[in-house]
């Protein structure tokens, strides 16, 4: 069990290393299942929003030692503990009408499945407008434009 804990911990120090390399703006995920967004970057700043959506995509516009200035899918921008964070990418489907994810990364693909406006996943292989999308363990691909968490003309791999 504490060698479990000591890995657990050790690969939360990692990401949080991890993300301190990176220089914004960049996207992130909210890593834990309950995280609270600050006017500034310390505890003794008033929280502003309490965050209990694990994978929650956010975007760090700025650092400030071991905290983070971040903006939620809605804009709301806070200060958030890099500890809270994780650098796995995931995405959130766009307001709207319900999105369509294929099979393949292309418009004239079988649809797999649909998903609702706000249902977050985890996204790989981003390039050509599509995303590979992972919503509750199902893979498909959804049109960039449909969903919140990548740059304009970026790609993952």
């Amino acid at each position: 069990m504490r060698k479990l804990i000591a890995a657990l911990a050790l690969v939360s120090v990692a990401s949080a290393a991890h993300a301190e390399d990176k220089k914004p703006p960049y996207w992130a995920s909210i890593a834990s299942g309950q995280a609270m967004m600050r006017s500034g970057p310390g505890r003794n700043y008033p929280g502003l929003w309490l965050y209990q959506r694990r994978d929650l995509p956010i975007r760090v516009v700025q650092v400030y030692t071991n905290w983070r200035k971040i903006e939620d899918p809605d804009g709301q921008q806070g200060w958030m503990l890099v500890t809270m964070l994780s650098d796995k990418r995931s995405a959130i489907i766009r307001p709207g009408a319900m999105r369509d994810l294929h099979n393949k990364p292309a418009a004239d693909s079988h649809v797999a499945y649909k998903a609702e406006p706000g249902v977050v996943g985890k996204i790989t292989k981003c390039r050509d407008g599509w995303c590979k999308m992972t919503i509750a363990k199902r893979e498909a691909y959804v049109k960039v434009s449909d969903i919140w968490g990548l740059s304009d003309g970026e790609s993952v791999d």
